[in-house]
């Protein structure tokens, strides 16, 4: 089939739609399909669409259906499609009813849809390609308990609440906080820098590579997942299949993945809870096990092969 997949993010960056697009499409080249992605669907030729995005994809769905009445759509919804577009903007709504099957990246996502979309729609685990594993004596090599804050900054993923809940920590405490993304917005660049003056557990490597993005991953005890909002965290998911132990704020979208009663959960801008999880997980060596064995179990979800196997059936359908 020739297949075109269409993300609102732009090529050549780190934004979680298009490495899950790229990843997608690499998958898709596997079963034997011709792939190509763009950021919106113009007239060429194609005999199914996949779009990423409810809201912002939608002129793209509109006329691909306008273009090709009787040629499958599928549609992926995003977080903020999931917790917030669907909700309330007309587009996202239409978008959802022009899909011929609709996408989601953990089950608690299908809690959000209306029982006629329900009926279409189906979870895809984000896999985790051959990732570079590192054993826990190679981490702990490093003197300093470091933990990771992984993603963009924008306001969505409360993302300095690990430095907020570090700055407070004892002395004999070993924590360091590194953060990795890029600021999205001057006022987020702004706050970092700022945080970078007062908190000398606090580190910023801004933009990278994926490749360095997941080397600090694996090189970390704990991955902090503070997000307000979530469809299905990529960061998420390599975190599991790396074996770095999780805290995740208690939201729909991390809560779907890792379980209700996951240890390692807070609420929403929690910085006393979270800084106790923190602390707990450096000094409590069965806490940190815990942890480790919750995540371990979920590391079956995202092997390439499950994925690749619910999109050969998925297109299958058609």
């Amino acid at each position: 089939m020739r297949i075109r997949i269409v993300t609102p993010a732009p090529p050549r960056t780190t934004y979680g739609n298009r490495i899950t697009a790229e990843r997608w499409a690499r998958l898709l080249k596997t079963l034997g399909h011709r792939v190509l992605i763009s950021e919106e669907y113009q007239s060429k030729p194609a005999d199914l669409l996949i779009a990423l995005h409810a809201r912002r994809s939608h002129e793209s769905i509109a006329r691909f259906r306008q273009l090709n009445p009787n040629r499958p759509i599928i549609l992926a919804l995003t977080g903020t499609d999931v917790y917030r577009d669907i909700h309330e903007n007309s587009r996202a709504r239409r978008s959802m009813e022009l899909a011929d099957k609709i996408v989601v990246l953990q089950p608690h996502a299908l809690r959000e849809l209306k029982h006629a979309n329900r009926n279409k729609a189906l979870v895809i685990y984000q896999s985790v390609e051959s990732p570079t594993r590192l054993k826990e004596t190679q981490r702990s090599h490093n003197a300093d308990f470091q933990i990771c804050v992984i993603g963009h900054l924008r306001p969505v993923k409360d993302p300095f609440r690990a430095a907020m809940a570090a700055r407070t920590l004892p002395a004999s405490s070993r924590i360091r906080v590194l953060q990795v993304g890029a600021a999205l917005s001057k006022q987020m660049a702004r706050r970092a820098s700022r945080e970078l003056q007062i908190n000398p557990r606090f580190s910023w490597l801004g933009e990278v590579s994926r490749a360095r993005a997941f080397r600090s991953l694996a090189q970390s005890r704990v991955c902090i997942i503070s997000s307000q909002m979530e469809g299905g965290s990529n960061v998420l998911s390599e975190a599991i299949v790396a074996g770095v132990p999780v805290l995740a704020s208690r939201i729909s979208g991390n809560i779907g993945i890792l379980g209700e009663n996951y240890p390692g959960l807070f609420r929403v801008g929690d910085t006393a809870r979270l800084r106790y999880l923190m602390l707990r997980a450096e000094t409590d060596r069965e806490f940190l096990r815990d942890l480790e064995g919750h995540t371990s179990n979920l590391s079956s979800l995202f092997k390439p092969e499950v994925e690749r196997r619910t999109w050969r059936q998925l297109i299958g359908e058609f």
